[in-house]
Parts: C-alpha cells; structure tokens; sequence
C-alpha cells in the first residue's frame, strides 16, 4: 500500500494505459457489468470503473479480432465483429456518463479528468478487421479509433507478425499497408508496431509523418521474445519521436521454462485457425485452445520487479522522453505486484522507492503517450 504522499502523487499525474483488451475480453459478454466492482480471482478480469478509482485516469481500450481465413468471408465477419465491439463500447460509456467519457483528442484525456471523470481512448489491435479496403480506417475513425495496431500473431494483408510460424511474406509492410499508414497520417491516427515484426517497425519509422508506439512491448535485451524490440530499434524509435508502452505480459518480462513446447503448441494452433472462418464455433474452439496451452504450458512467474527492469531498460536506452505504460491488461498482460489497474498506485510507490522525479514519472505515465497523440493531430491538420 503506497503512503500518502505517494498516494497523493500518483493522483497529481495524469495516468494512461495504452493498451487493455476489456472490450471483446469483457464487455461483449452477456451481463458483465463494467459498473460492478469484480475480482481477478473469480473472473479473471483485471478492468471496470470501481477498479480504476484512484488508479487510473485513462486507458485506451482495444478492440481485437481472432484472425482466420484471409478470405472476403473472413474479413467481413472480422469488420463486423469488430464494429459490434466498438459499438458496444460506446453503449457501455453512455450508460455510465456520470463517470467516465470518450477521449477523442489528446487534450480529453486531461479534461475529462478535471472533471473527475474515466477517459477511454480507441484502438484496433489486428488491422485484419480493415479488410483489404484502406478505406474503412475512416471509417473506424468515426468510431472513435484513435490508434491503430497493424498485425497480432499472424501475417496479414498490411504486414508481417513478428510471430507467424511461416516467416515473413512482405518484408515489412505490404502496398495496402503503406496505403493505411499514409491514411492514419491523414486521419490523425496513432499507429501501433506492438506484435509487428521488426521490418515493418521500421518501415512506419520511414514513411510515417507522425511518431508511432509499441503500445505493449517489451525489451528483447532483458528477454528474448519475437515479440520484444531491440536496443537498435529503441534508439530508431526515440529518434522518431515514438514511444514504447511497456507489456506486463510475464512471457515477455522472464524467460519461459518451456518456451520452445509453447511456442510449438501456438503455431499449431495458429496454422488451424489460419484458412478458418471466423464462426462461434471456431472462436469457442480457439479460446478452449488457449485455455488447454495455458494450463499445459503455464508462462513464467514475473514480479514487479523484472517490470521495472524493463522500464528502466528502455528508459536507458530510448530516453525518458520515450517510455509509457501498456500492460495488457484483459489479454494476458499481469504480474505479482501488477496484476489489474487497482495495482498501478504500486508501481508509482516502487519507482518513488527507486529514486524516480514527479517530472519523469509525469512523462512516463501520461505525458510521452500525450505528445504522441498531439502528433499525430497535428500532422492531420498539416497536410
């Protein structure tokens, strides 16, 4: 339990997490009150609005989509399934406007605080629901989308997954992919390289006029995870103006006993799911998969501890300027110490503890993700 005066800092700060999953991991299920106070224990959700009290001021809310078949049956049950979601995000705001609001510009976030309200931002994680029509990126603008993550664990039409089991199939982006960059410049949208291979990483570092984020990565350093970035990359990164939010994710924080089996057991799963379509049937299969893989392969115990060594890690190598918070929260992302969003009041108390400033712990919580926003505003505007 942080002091007082801990405690009274960390709420002079504005705090966002870049990257939680409660909307398809919580909100979509019938009778879940995100206006209820549950437990991790019972339910395994790590979200909702009692929990975020005098913890968190704002999060951007994801929107993922299990990906199947690269077919026009495929993409259409992905685009509809993600619109359903985010529709049913904004119901679930509306219902509880008293205390919490859609975020659509930078400068929400902060206002809606002011007015002791929540502030959620938007986001797609898997650019698979645009289909092959980068067109609809302007469409789920309209939505609310405000950020935008190009790949999850497979290859798709805009570029490569640092994780697909066949390897690379575009070097980086695809020509649809670098149509999407060019219209979330136009649009004002963040884009995201969290699960995107390193190529790609660096082809948004070339071609977009905004900064761009890891939203949930790791240090691949401290941890030798496909999904982490490296040190050369960080440095790409900071120079561009961009931001890694750091992953809670306990498989890219600490090496996995059983690593290899696990990674294994996924590819298999995922070179199933790759020419299926996206039915219930195959979205109850899939999350019975995970389930099985979880409980045969459990992923390394983690603390908050090696978090920090993370943070700290890029902060070294990237710059303070260039670090936030993505915990991954709802889809995976938890560790001893950091396990849902009542928990971020100890991760301030445990960089007080290390010597952090109020100034950096400003830029780390809220501000480096805010300048970030305000970028991609203003390259909109500038074009």
């Amino acid at each position: 339990m942080p002091s007082p005066e801990v405690a009274a800092l960390h709420e002079r700060l504005f705090k966002i997490d870049t990257h939680i999953d409660t909307p398809t991991a919580r909100l979509l299920k019938p009778g879940w009150d995100f206006a209820a106070r549950h437990e991790r224990a019972t339910d395994r959700s790590q979200c909702d609005l009692p929990r975020m009290a005098g913890s968190v001021d704002a999060l951007v809310f994801a929107v993922y989509v299990t990906q199947v078949a690269r077919t026009p049956a495929g993409h259409r049950h992905a685009h509809d399934y993600a619109v359903q979601a985010f529709e049913r995000t904004h119901g679930v705001l509306r219902q509880n406007a008293a205390s919490c609001g859609l975020a659509l510009t930078a400068a929400d976030g902060p206002r809606l605080k002011a007015g002791g309200k929540r502030a959620f931002y938007l986001s797609i994680e898997n650019a698979y629901s645009l289909g092959l029509d980068a067109g609809n990126v302007a469409r789920f603008h309209r939505l609310g989308v405000r950020l935008l993550g190009l790949t999850h664990m497979l290859n798709n039409d805009l570029a490569d997954a640092s994780t697909d089991p066949r390897g690379p199939e575009w070097g980086g982006l695809s020509p649809l992919g670098r149509e999407v960059v060019a219209e979330c410049n136009r649009l004002g949208l963040v884009l995201d390289a969290s699960h995107a291979s390193d190529d790609v990483l660096r082809d948004l570092l070339e071609l977009s006029r905004a900064p761009v984020v890891l939203s949930h990565s790791s240090c691949r350093a401290l941890c030798d995870h496909r999904r982490n970035v490296g040190d050369d990359l960080l440095r790409a990164l900071a120079a561009k103006g961009g931001v890694i939010q750091m992953n809670a994710l306990p498989v890219g924080l600490v090496a996995q006993t059983q690593g290899a089996r696990a990674t294994a057991a996924i590819s298999a799963m995922l070179m199933q799911l790759k020419d299926a379509e996206l039915t219930p049937e195959v979205k109850q299969w899939a999350s019975a998969e995970w389930d099985r893989i979880d409980r045969e392969f459990p992923g390394p115990v983690a603390t908050l501890d090696d978090y920090v060594r993370h943070l700290e890690h890029a902060v070294e190598v990237a710059g303070i300027d260039h670090v936030g918070i993505g915990c991954d929260f709802d889809g995976g992302g938890g560790v001893a110490g950091l396990d849902d969003v009542s928990q971020y009041p100890d991760l301030t108390a445990a960089l007080v503890a290390r010597g952090w400033s109020e100034t950096d712990l400003a830029k780390l919580w809220g501000g480096n993700t805010l300048r970030v926003l305000r970028a991609a505003e203003m390259a909109a505007t500038a074009r």
